[in-house]
């Protein structure tokens, strides 16, 4: 796979799931949060770049239905690897070592949902354009943007919570607050 990271101001289409409250947490301090943010809201500021990363991905033989078209799932498993690939690059670390470091469990998704305007088929290369679209207290908004011979064949939007294990019960895991030092790289790219 081939792999490049760089900054965008807003997502080419500008949508924002900024309103979602996906936690506790989210609904009570979204008003007042200082780290809720959008690439919409920060338009204009000095931090209006979000983290944006692209990497190419060849389609399997094993990825298609019996057609040769690729079956809808595998678009999520690729919009999922495509989060992790850019959080990597953001930070300059492998998930394994950004959990641990952020005393994290990882980002699990609590809404995803896709768009399929082309078909992609085994052996077609194609190149995901993964972008921040919005991130408040302890949740985030992904947008990825796959395209084939130059057109978007699809659109994956997810929105995910950074967790760790829950105090009272560490059998269970818990939402809490994205590390600054991950919101900051993530919207300076």
């Amino acid at each position: 796979m081939k792999f490049v990271a760089s900054s965008l101001a807003e997502n080419r289409q500008g949508h924002i799931n900024s309103d979602y409250n996906s936690d506790d947490n989210d609904k009570h301090a979204a008003a007042a949060s200082p780290v809720r943010h959008s690439a919409a809201a920060l338009k204009g500021s000095r931090t209006s770049q979000c983290f944006k990363a692209s990497r190419t991905v060849r389609i399997e033989w094993g990825d298609c239905d019996p057609a040769g078209i690729m079956y809808y799932p595998r678009y999520f498993a690729i919009f999922d690897s495509s989060t992790t690939a850019l959080f990597e690059r953001a930070l300059g670390m492998t998930k394994y070592e950004f959990v641990k470091r952020y005393d994290g469990l990882g980002y699990p998704m609590v809404d995803t949902r896709a768009r399929f305007f082309i078909p992609t088929r085994y052996g077609d290369d194609v190149v995901v354009e993964t972008t921040v679209a919005g991130i408040k207290q302890s949740s985030f908004s992904i947008e990825h943007r796959l395209f084939k011979d130059g057109k978007l064949a699809a659109e994956g939007f997810e929105t995910r919570v950074w967790v760790g294990r829950d105090p009272s019960d560490p059998d269970k895991i818990k939402s809490k607050p994205i590390p600054a030092e991950i919101i900051e790289r993530l919207l300076a790219g």
